[in-house]
């Protein structure tokens, strides 16, 4: 008689239950009428609370605004994190509560609105002033042996990058322009400015690493 193996696949772990309060939270604004309106302003309230906090936090960001200013962010932002939120009810899984999750979202707009805010009116700068201050106080802080190593970065930055590449890898490592901000004067998004950033970094590490140097890494080698 053969005998004939079963085979089964594992069964896949079930999605975590939403615990009670954050269960109401879903019922209540999949709801019609007054009942949703009474918990959209309900999340609203929680909302601009979670946005003061933040805003609050990073206060020191902004030294120019005065008490009115600092209101008129919060409810931006937590008119913004509604609106994005109940675009995205359907994501939430129950892994964490509700309340945690929708915070999340304020907490975002209030952070990136801050950002905006510090640079408004400011000049982004995108080259100049970064590759001035990389190469001044460089060369004469960085041990002999390292010399080499960095003529070849600096050389590998002006000469191997794309001039998209440069102007990102500038802005953002060099000069500390937030990313948000730098994707709105440019007109682009964040997701685009991260992958330009990504792709200047690899071709940095293949170029160096083509000429010979030895490059410490705490990640695994990109594919």
């Amino acid at each position: 008689m053969t005998m004939r193996a079963e085979t089964s696949e594992w069964p896949h772990a079930p999605e975590p239950e939403p615990e009670p309060e954050s269960r109401r939270w879903l019922r209540r604004l999949g709801a019609n009428g007054t009942e949703r309106d009474a918990a959209v302003a309900e999340l609203h309230a929680l909302l601009l609370r979670a946005a003061r906090f933040e805003i609050e936090r990073r206060r020191n960001a902004l030294p120019h605004l005065r008490g009115r200013d600092f209101d008129d962010l919060a409810q931006q932002s937590a008119d913004d994190a509604l609106v994005a939120l109940l675009g995205k009810l359907d994501q939430f899984r129950g892994e964490s509560r509700f309340t945690t999750w929708a915070y999340k979202f304020a907490l975002l707009e209030a952070g990136v609105k801050v950002r905006r805010r510090a640079w408004h009116g400011r000049e982004v700068p995108l080259e100049e002033e970064g590759w001035a201050r990389l190469a001044d106080g460089a060369a004469a802080e960085r041990p002999a042996e390292d010399a080499d190593l960095f003529a070849a970065i600096c050389e590998e930055i002006e000469h191997g990058l794309s001039s998209r590449q440069r102007c990102v890898l500038i802005a953002v490592v060099l000069n500390d322009v937030p990313i948000d901000v730098l994707a709105e004067r440019l007109g682009t998004t964040r997701g685009a400015l991260y992958k330009t950033l990504h792709d200047a970094r690899r071709k940095l590490r293949a170029a160096l690493t083509g000429r010979g140097f030895e490059l410490g890494c705490n990640r695994k080698e990109e594919r």
